[in-house]
C-alpha cells in the first residue's frame, strides 16, 4: 500500500495539471491522429484499398489507436520530465521527499496513462461508427491502457536519460517518427523486405499495433506481441531506474 500511496501522491501534482488543462491536452493529441482518419481514410478507403482481407478504413483505425497510445503519452511525459529537471528544478525537491523510486517512475508515468488512455479510447469509439468491422470490448480497452503504460515508461526513460531540449528533439525525430510510419500503423508491413522487417518488427508500437488491430477486427491475437510489450514495459522501467540512480 505505500508504493501506491507514494506513487499517487507523485502523480497528483501532474493529475492537477490535467484537470485545469484537459481540453486543451486532449484536443492537441487528437488533432494528429484525426488528419490521419480525414487524409488516409477518406483518400485510400475511399478508393476502395484492402489491406490484409480488410477495408483501408477498419485496418487504419486501430493503428492510429496504438499510435495516439504513442505519441500521447510518451510526449506528455518525456517533455514535461525533462522540463521539470532542466528548467524548474523541481524534481530536485521531489528526490528529496522518503519516497522510493519506482513510486517516482511508477508515479511519473500516471499522467501518460491517463491522458494517452482518454486520447485512445476517444479514438476507439470514433472508429466504431467510421467502420463495422471496429469491434469494441473489454480486452480492447484494456489493451489501450495498457499500451499506454508501456509506452509512458518509455517517456520516463527518455525524459531521465535527454538532458536538452535539442536531445529531445533528436530522439523524437530519430525514434519517435520512424516509429510513426513504420509500424504497420496505416500500412502493411507484408510487402516489406524481410531485413527492414524484421528491423521493424523489434520496435514496440508494432508489437502494440499487432494487439490492438487483432482485439479491433476480431483476428487470432498474437500473445508473442503481448509478450513484447511486458518485456518492452520492464525493459523502459528499469532503464528509468538505472537513470535515477545515476543522478543522485
Amino acid at each position: 500500500m505505500s508504493l501506491l500511496d507514494d506513487t499517487m501522491r507523485v502523480a497528483m501534482s501532474d493529475l492537477y495539471y490535467m484537470r485545469r488543462n484537459a481540453w486543451v491536452l486532449i484536443a492537441t493529441s487528437l488533432v494528429t491522429p484525426l488528419l490521419y482518419f480525414v487524409a488516409f481514410g477518406l483518400g485510400l478507403g475511399g478508393a476502395g484499398v484492402e489491406m490484409e482481407g480488410y477495408g483501408y478504413v477498419a485496418f487504419m483505425i486501430p493503428g492510429v489507436v496504438a499510435l495516439t497510445t504513442l505519441t500521447s503519452s510518451f510526449t506528455t511525459i518525456a517533455n514535461k520530465l525533462m522540463i521539470q529537471k532542466r528548467f524548474y528544478e523541481s524534481f530536485d525537491e521531489l528526490m528529496l521527499c522518503p519516497i522510493s523510486k519506482s513510486s517516482i517512475i511508477l508515479g511519473k508515468a500516471v499522467l501518460g496513462v491517463v491522458k494517452g488512455s482518454l486520447c485512445g479510447l476517444l479514438l476507439t469509439v470514433l472508429g466504431h461508427f467510421l467502420s463495422g468491422d471496429m469491434q469494441i470490448s473489454v480486452w480492447l480497452i484494456l489493451m489501450v491502457i495498457f499500451s499506454t503504460f508501456v509506452f509512458s515508461m518509455l517517456g520516463v526513460a527518455a525524459g531521465m536519460i535527454v538532458k536538452d531540449l535539442p536531445r529531445m528533439n533528436a530522439f523524437n525525430s530519430f525514434v519517435i517518427l520512424p516509429m510513426t510510419f513504420l509500424c504497420g500503423t496505416m500500412f502493411s508491413l507484408r510487402a516489406m523486405p524481410d531485413a527492414v522487417r524484421y528491423v521493424i518488427e523489434a520496435l514496440p508500437l508494432t508489437h502494440a499495433t499487432e494487439c490492438i488491430r487483432a482485439l479491433a477486427l476480431g483476428t487470432e491475437f498474437p500473445w508473442p506481441s503481448l509478450l513484447a510489450m511486458v518485456l518492452f514495459g520492464v525493459a523502459f522501467y528499469l532503464i528509468a531506474q538505472y537513470a535515477l540512480r545515476r543522478s543522485n
